[in-house]
């Protein structure tokens, strides 16, 4: 019986709880089990975008022709000013989330008000921007021509900066013959019973051609990128053949099918892994904003400690680190 209660005892003393391990508390060690894991998710993603555009090295969309606009700045080419602002608000939203934190570990319930709302704020002007984003790359500015190869065919011409000639891009809708005519969208009743076309393109290729003959100044520039680290642009003899012999669709803009700015895998990966981490952040707005209404209804105050803002605050660091990551390997790199 002594035996017993001995072991009793003893087992009670080691399974009985009570210890910190790395002197975190449960759900703290919670949160780092989910950051951790998560981590590996995103740097999954991140090593599968990285072996991708190795593979296409040579056809990948340069980032800065990309990205170039801003808000409420039209015609106006800013590249990656706008992707800058978006990383500074988030890394601001950040700081001000250690601020908060820092104040609850001072029981200034005040200042957790005011630095909470600061991240709050933060975080919906990213959400918001990268919606902005989104909308703006699936719509496209210039158009382009995809081959029967599925190659991207641009269009531009050379014109004189400061004595240097350099290639700018140019509008399909700003050298396409418009023809009139009637235009039969295909489906099934009307063509091969297994093929339905989609919505009809805004030219048709006869149109881009036409245009492209009328406009001696226009070229077309491949999506292969040549030594110099530029897109190669064709001659103008070679540019109405390569139209003409291997033009296929007029593309706008970017979706999961298609991609003006060049292979249809940028587009993928791009709604993919930046959806993903905005999903993150929007999600860590909501907590945010919920942990907010209890900081003003005082119900850490009456827990006497603010924990629960430092677990939130360890995801919103998380959720900007992995930005920085995706921000170098989209917009940098």
């Amino acid at each position: 019986m002594d035996t017993t209660v001995a072991n009793t005892g003893t087992e009670g003393k080691t399974w009985g709880g009570g210890n910190q391990p790395l002197k975190a508390s449960y759900g703290k060690m919670m949160m780092w089990f989910f950051i951790v894991s998560d981590a590996l998710t995103f740097s999954g993603f991140l090593a599968a975008y990285g072996f991708s555009r190795f593979k296409f090295i040579g056809e990948w969309p340069i980032a800065d022709e990309v990205f170039t606009h801003f808000p409420f700045l039209h015609g106006v080419e800013a590249p990656m000013y706008y992707v800058a602002f978006m990383t500074f608000v988030l890394i601001m939203s950040s700081v001000t989330m250690v601020l908060a934190v820092d104040a609850g570990h001072h029981m200034n319930k005040s200042k957790v008000t005011f630095y909470m709302f600061l991240t709050i704020i933060g975080g919906l002007i990213f959400v918001g921007s990268q919606a902005w984003e989104w909308n703006t790359f699936i719509k496209g500015e210039y158009g382009a021509v995809q081959t029967k190869g599925g190659n991207i065919l641009q269009f531009g011409e050379y014109i004189d900066v400061d004595g240097e000639q350099k290639f700018k891009r140019v509008a399909v809708a700003d050298f396409a013959t418009v023809q009139h005519g009637e235009r039969t969208q295909h489906e099934r009743k009307t063509g091969l019973w297994f093929v339905e076309e989609g919505a009809l393109p805004a030219y048709t290729m006869a149109e881009v051609s036409a245009g492209l003959e009328a406009h001696p100044n226009v070229l077309v520039r491949t999506q292969i990128i040549n030594e110099e680290g530029e897109k190669t642009v064709l001659s103008r003899e070679e540019s109405i053949r390569q139209i003409k012999e291997n033009g296929q669709l007029y593309v706008q803009g970017a979706n999961l099918h298609v991609n003006e700015y060049g292979t249809s895998l940028f587009a993928d990966f791009f709604f993919f892994i930046t959806g993903f981490h905005g999903f993150h952040v929007f999600s860590g707005v909501v907590i945010n904003i919920i942990i907010f209404f209890n900081v003003i209804l005082g119900t850490y105050e009456k827990r006497k400690n603010y924990e629960m803002v430092e677990k939130v605050g360890l995801y919103w660091h998380f959720v900007d680190l992995v930005w920085v990551f995706v921000f170098t390997f989209f917009y940098l790199v």
